[in-house]
């Protein structure tokens, strides 16, 4: 399905990336075996302040001080999981997959993390990229889905009793830069 609209994405990085994605340098797709959605820029969907949150996060693992660039994003031709028609095809997607790696010898890969976060999606990401990437590849009928987008339940309960987790957002990760409209820094954002 090809979507019209724009959505506006927050990247979180250190300053030195987003000094060089604001002067024009392109964005690095990340390609880890773990990313919830996949090969892909990603991005949090109207989501400044947990785009920064995990910016700070990952530099205080790795030196390096956090930023934020916001982007404006066309969703184009989106794998939406947000909508039954794409979620319903993952099933499929699984199952070959399963038949794959069957065939082949090799153990599926997991979800790990801990409990409630499983925030190393192995399996998800596999079966997202064998999915898409097949559907690119087809001699038939290839299709090149531009961007994928998700909701993702996240983080502790926000008050006792609730089961409104703090840090549920929506996650896009965009296969096609040219979907990156532009960019800017967040007024906030140092």
């Amino acid at each position: 399905m090809k979507y019209a609209r724009q959505i506006i994405g927050y990247h979180g990085c250190s300053t030195a990336i987003a000094d060089d994605l604001l002067s024009g340098k392109p964005f690095v797709q990340s390609e880890n075996d773990y990313d919830w959605l996949g090969r892909g820029i990603y991005f949090w969907e109207f989501g400044p302040e947990r785009a920064r949150d995990w910016a700070k996060e990952q530099a205080k693992h790795k030196g390096f001080d956090p930023a934020v660039v916001g982007a404006v994003i066309q969703l184009g031709r989106c794998f939406d999981l947000l909508d039954t028609k794409y979620t319903a095809e993952l099933k499929d997607a699984f199952e070959l997959l399963s038949n794959d790696y069957g065939a082949n010898g090799k153990q599926m890969p997991r979800n790990m993390g801990n409990a409630p976060d499983l925030k190393l999606r192995r399996l998800d990401c596999a079966v997202l990229n064998y999915y898409l990437d097949g559907l690119e590849a087809s001699a038939t009928s290839p299709i090149a889905y531009q961007t994928v987008r998700g909701g993702f339940p996240e983080g502790e309960m926000a008050f006792d009793g609730s089961l409104i987790p703090r840090q549920t957002h929506i996650q896009v990760a965009v296969r096609d830069p040219a979907c990156i409209v532009g960019t800017f820094r967040p007024r906030w954002s140092t």
